[in-house]
């Protein structure tokens, strides 16, 4: 069993593959992207031995799989669970339920996720902002942001607000909405309900938007719902966030930032903030840094942005090096 689920994705689909002989093969690589076909043909090549009992259990896999995606497409997901409850469990049930919905929504919007965020937005800008926050539920988190920052100020913070707030969507009207996008996209799973949005992605999308848009939408979406906001907050780092920093992490981004960013972020942040910082650095660095802010004047409120969003960007990246990290609310939630 252990060895089975050391296997790669591509392994065990190669192992299938060959399983079933060449022609089916082959008419399964007609269905795949040249990607996909180039990663699995170099698996396929480097097969070797594969003991019975480890080629059995990938096949009992894919078996699952396939039975899975059968009777949530002929009688939906609720009707899936329950006959798959019987066979497999309430466990194993519940794990290939989730993955083939996983799979379905990959699946969904795949054009959206391939187009220019520029051309997405043309399409997405006049829609309802539900209509928006759906499709944005689905596209890349890059694109999401970028969209984000350009939409009508009255309309993100609902956008964000709905994506926040989204659960399940149903079937048809992803697919209504899908198809007025794509006439030629490939119609969705009749699968009762799939997890899109929410806060985790909602923060992911935060993460990467501008400061200037990221500060209006926190102050508009705490005035509407201070609840939100907060548990969005908890899940992203901003730069006010830097007081949460132990010393550590403090000296390592310090080391890792530009002095004038640092000089002119500081110049527009709060008391707070700077001493935080002033108190994790050597004298002489203190020095220089307080010299270097008392030398800067007339700066931009975009520059002081634009500089803070690059300081956090640095933070961002060594907590996901592992070379910091970064905790939020109590206990031990670490945030990635």
């Amino acid at each position: 069993m252990a060895a089975g689920k050391e296997l790669t994705p591509a392994r065990k689909i190669a192992l299938v593959m060959a399983s079933m002989g060449a022609e089916n093969a082959s008419n399964i690589y007609k269905h795949l992207s040249d990607s996909e076909v180039e990663e699995i043909s170099v698996e396929l090549a480097r097969l070797e031995y594969h003991s019975v009992d480890e080629v059995e259990e990938v096949l009992n896999e894919f078996y699952e799989l396939c039975l899975t995606q059968k009777v949530v497409a002929e009688g939906g997901y609720d009707y899936a669970r329950t006959v798959l409850e019987k066979a497999f469990g309430e466990e194993a049930a519940s794990n290939l339920l989730n993955r083939i919905t996983k799979q379905l929504k990959t699946k969904s919007f795949d054009f959206v996720r391939k187009a220019d965020y520029k051309n997405l937005l043309a399409i997405v800008q006049n829609e309802h902002p539900q209509t928006i926050a759906l499709i944005l539920s689905y596209a890349r988190t890059d694109q999401a942001s970028a969209i984000l920052s350009e939409l009508p100020k009255e309309k993100r913070v609902e956008v964000v607000e709905r994506i926040a707030n989204m659960d399940r969507a149903s079937p048809e009207v992803v697919k209504a909405i899908e198809e007025s996008l794509e006439k030629k996209f490939a119609s969705l799973s009749t699968a009762d309900s799939m997890e899109v949005g929410g806060i985790n992605y909602v923060a992911e999308i935060m993460n990467n938007v501008d400061r200037a848009t990221e500060k209006y939408i926190f102050d508009e979406l705490s005035a509407r719902d201070q609840k939100l906001a907060d548990l969005i907050k908890q899940k992203m780092f901003v730069f006010e966030d830097i007081v949460k920093l132990d010393s550590q992490a403090i000296q390592e981004f310090t080391k890792q930032v530009e002095s004038k960013d640092l000089a002119v972020a500081l110049k527009g942040s709060t008391q707070e903030v700077a001493e935080c910082i002033f108190a994790n650095i050597s004298s002489r660095a203190r020095e220089n840094l307080q010299a270097d802010i008392e030398y800067l004047h007339n700066v931009r409120m975009r520059d002081v942005e634009e500089a803070q969003q690059r300081i956090v960007g640095v933070i961002r990246k060594l907590e996901q090096d592992q070379v910091i990290t970064i905790t939020h609310g109590s206990g031990d939630e670490i945030i990635a």
